[in-house]
């Protein structure tokens, strides 16, 4: 802060000198285009038009104004009116044209101009055409310095402008890279959510199994045991290969994140279904359609919701079984998970989860729609439509109730 107040000073201590030194120029020239020493009233005349000049920057029709007098004065004086002698004139005139409208500029510098040029004819004897071209470029001193002027107040307006674009598209890119990096923590918090609920359900209910096994039945138990290790062991390798993704953050054209090991799909669904089936949920599944590959992406959200959706049959329905049904054709892929249990209810300890929101999420990033609630002969549905590639893009919604959210 000081050093910049310094170098105002110092800024405009070097404008007053020069502008007072071409002042006593202008006071040495002569008709005869001599030079002679400038006589005091030359000195006197410099020192107060120089003086005016800090006061620019505050009041600029005030200080031009006040120079134009002083330039007034050089021809009764005796001094011969050159552009020299007017210098703080055409110094005030730049300032006015940078920190004034056009309109103000113009009205305080037209008649400075006029008046520069009609005095001295007056006062100057044996007035010649030369001296009239001499006159015009007093007259024409202040009003080019306000073109430059103006120029200048152009450019820094074009800058000013330019910054704040600069600025501005720097806070896009910004919160661009803040909305990527929220995107890919909510994908990453879908994957985790996915793979964690449903591998520790499944734990969950082999160690029930086992510990209800372990006094009566010992040999079932055991067989309860190995099979929660190899769940355990399973839940560790996918949520290790999920962790992968804050490492390897790449992502692959389908949009979807790469993992360290191949995606599940829909081809992954009979091996899905018998860990269930281990887990005690008896799961039956119709498919309609014509089989074949499907998109990464929609293959993905088709196998997490059929996850989803059994895990939550597991965890909240008081049932032993539930029914999934696939169809395929050439627009779509449609998915119904429905058991006959408890449906929606809740117990009061059980905070709501992110079930239903993640899978909704998902699969409105494909550009599908899930309906989910209860059915009216009792238990629960889920219903998720994918559209697929050939079917054009289909517009991103979710719709359906909000039964069963916490599920």
């Amino acid at each position: 802060m000081l050093r910049s107040r310094d170098m105002s000073w110092w800024r405009e201590g070097t404008v007053v000198a020069v502008a007072f030194a071409l002042c006593l120029l202008g006071g040495a020239l002569r008709v005869d285009d001599t030079v002679t020493p400038p006589p005091v009233a030359a000195y006197l005349l410099a020192a107060v038009s120089s003086g005016l000049l800090p006061a620019r920057h505050r009041a600029p029709v005030a200080t031009v104004i006040a120079t134009t007098v002083c330039g007034m004065l050089v021809a009764p004086i005796g001094l011969l009116s050159t552009p020299f002698t007017v210098a703080p004139v055409v110094i005030g005139a730049y300032s006015l044209a940078v920190g004034a409208e056009r309109r103000v500029a113009l009205a305080a510098l037209l008649p400075a101009a006029a008046l520069l040029v009609t005095v001295p004819p007056f006062f100057e004897t044996d007035f010649s055409w030369a001296d009239t071209s001499r006159l015009a470029t007093v007259a024409a001193a202040p009003l080019v310095a306000a073109v430059f002027g103006r120029s200048t107040r152009h450019r820094r307006a074009y800058l000013t402008i330019m910054e704040e674009r600069a600025r501005r598209a720097e806070e896009s890119r910004d919160e661009e890279a803040r909305r990527r990096v929220a995107g890919e923590r909510l994908r990453i918090a879908r994957e985790l959510h996915d793979l964690v609920a449903h591998q520790i359900t499944l734990a969950n209910a082999q160690a029930t199994v086992a510990a209800h096994l372990f006094a009566t039945r010992p040999e079932q138990a055991r067989k309860s045991l190995d099979e929660l290790v190899g769940t355990t062991r399973q839940a560790l390798d996918e949520l290790r290969a999920t962790v992968g993704l804050l490492r390897h953050p790449e992502e692959d054209t389908s949009g979807t994140s790469a993992l360290t090991e191949p995606a599940p799909g829909l081809a992954q669904v009979p091996e899905l279904l018998s860990t269930f089936h281990r887990a005690g949920l008896a799961v039956s599944i119709h498919e309609d359609g014509t089989a074949g590959p499907l998109p990464p992406a929609v293959d993905l959200t088709a196998y997490r919701v059929i996850q989803e959706a059994l895990t939550n049959v597991a965890k909240h329905a008081a049932t032993g079984g539930a029914e999934v049904r696939l169809v395929r054709d050439r627009d779509q892929v449609t998915i119904t998970v429905t058991d006959d249990g408890g449906g929606a209810r809740e117990t009061q300890e059980r905070p709501p989860g992110y079930g239903l929101i993640g899978m909704r999420e998902r699969v409105a990033a494909v550009g599908g729609t899930l309906d989910a609630g209860a059915r009216p002969e009792g238990g629960f549905r889920v219903s998720a439509r994918l559209p697929l590639p050939a079917a054009g893009k289909t517009a991103r919604k979710t719709d359906g109730a909000t039964d069963g959210e916490g599920r």
